[in-house]
């Protein structure tokens, strides 16, 4: 095996191993707050590795993962969310850190009611990025972190962005947010209230899958003695 191809194969293993930590994790409070199965659930944003499609359809779900980096196979479509026309109406739509990276959160989530049943169920994992303060990048600084040429790693870049720029954390922090146009927690919280009706609000661990060395119990217990903020917002709501 030549050098390049064993980076390629380790690299590979390495976002394998972080997907599964963060579906691992996320996946009992997504499964908490679906309908029983078969409902018709549509994955908004699965990304490449394919989400959670998988675990819904070993679950008995009749899942369907979205996204232009979309996985091959039958239960998936390689196109923009807001493109997607499905069928028939969905029972159920689980969007995983996806509604911060989409244009428009509210063209999103206007699409979501369209493609939704009555009364039908929306699941949200996302990224309070705005509650990524100082402390708590220093706590996740001062970890080991994923290598910047691993795929997906983000917070080794963003450390070393931030010591290249001389810059404070706020006005450094702000500019990268700006730079990759990126939505905060907020304005998605405000998009989700004006079309749903939310029946779960909490948060939790978040940046665990960049630590290698830190799983999500120890995030939680930071989170709890307060040396850092949750990154995570959990919500999950029905169309109004």
């Amino acid at each position: 095996m030549d050098e390049s191809h064993a980076g390629h194969e380790h690299a590979g293993h390495v976002r394998e191993a972080s997907d599964r930590a963060w579906l691992l994790a996320t996946w009992p409070f997504i499964r908490g707050e679906l309908p029983p199965p078969p409902a018709r659930v549509i994955e908004l944003g699965c990304g490449p590795a394919g989400g959670h499609v998988p675990a819904l359809i070993r679950a008995g779900y009749d899942a369907t993962g979205v996204d232009p980096e979309a996985p091959e196979g039958h239960a998936y479509r390689r196109v923009g969310f807001e493109q997607y026309r499905p069928d028939g109406p969905a029972d159920a739509v689980v969007a995983s850190v996806s509604l911060h990276h989409v244009e428009d959160p509210g063209a999103a989530l206007d699409h979501v009611v369209e493609v939704l049943r009555p009364g039908g169920v929306l699941v949200v994992m996302e990224w309070i990025s705005e509650d990524f303060d100082e402390a708590t990048a220093r706590w996740c600084f001062e970890r080991q972190l994923r290598g910047q040429a691993e795929p997906d790693a983000w917070l080794g870049g963003l450390y070393a962005g931030w010591a290249e720029s001389g810059l404070g954390w706020d006005a450094f922090f702000r500019a990268w947010l700006d730079e990759h146009g990126l939505h905060p927690a907020a304005l998605i919280r405000r998009e989700l209230e004006a079309r749903f009706a939310v029946t779960h609000l909490s948060t939790g661990p978040y940046y665990f899958t960049d630590l290698p060395g830190t799983d999500a119990t120890a995030e939680q217990a930071a989170i709890d003695a307060g040396q850092v903020r949750a990154g995570c917002l959990r919500y999950a709501g029905r169309v109004r």
